[in-house]
């Protein structure tokens, strides 16, 4: 069965500046959708008023068609991986697979630098370790969707294309919403795309488009 996150409806702004004002966007499971914007665009507030954390001026959050106003109670729902690190450093890789309930024998399997740190605390770990960590935990575990926001920050070539190879995967469990800087990457790996440009979505259906748009150059 194909499950279906929809978000219409939503406004958002600051005082009087207007950050989103006609927004669709559209993720269904079995598809890795692509959001792009420039810093500042609302990319991250969109992500957070979607998952019910951010309290917009109105908002339509609908999965399989049911108004979910608060996602983030629902994790068999949806999942998302902010920005920043959500982890806490003290907790060992033992502690934190536990806590997601997943097996750590396929994950030092994909990544074999890791075979000798399950008791290790997270804080040992360097920045782009630590990223990869949080993706594993929130792609592989059970859930409708995830958002991930800038998933490739701080990872080094090698992890960029190990995950994004995990992220294909994982599409035939979830539906996967990404944005990130790295748009190539974002854009190699997406079934649909989305351009945030003056505070609406466009769904782009080619490189022209997103030129036109005023995102990037190809």
């Amino acid at each position: 069965m194909i499950h279906k996150l929809e978000a219409d409806s939503i406004f958002l702004e600051f005082g009087v500046r207007k950050i989103l004002s006609d927004i669709y966007i559209q993720c269904e499971t079995g598809k890795i959708t692509g959001l792009l914007g420039r810093n500042g665009n609302g990319k991250t507030s969109l992500m957070n008023i979607i998952y019910g954390n951010l309290t917009a001026n109105s908002k339509s959050v609908r999965f399989d068609g049911q108004s979910i106003p608060c996602a983030y109670k629902r994790p068999e729902l949806h999942l998302y991986l902010p920005q920043f690190n959500f982890i806490p450093d003290g907790l060992s890789l033992k502690r934190i697979f536990l806590d997601f309930n997943l097996d750590y024998i396929p994950f030092e399997d994909l990544f074999p630098e890791f075979r000798l740190k399950y008791n290790s605390p997270l804080k040992k770990l360097s920045g782009g370790q630590k990223r990869l960590i949080e993706l594993y935990v929130i792609l592989k575990s059970p859930t409708q969707f995830v958002m991930l926001d800038e998933p490739f920050s701080h990872l080094s070539p090698l992890m960029v294309e190990q995950i994004k190879t995990l992220m294909v995967a994982e599409k035939e469990n979830k539906g996967l919403l990404i944005t990130d800087h790295m748009h190539r990457d974002v854009i190699s790996i997406s079934d649909d795309l989305y351009v945030l440009s003056g505070g609406k979505t466009h769904l782009t259906k080619s490189p022209e488009e997103i030129e036109f748009l005023g995102y990037a150059k190809f």
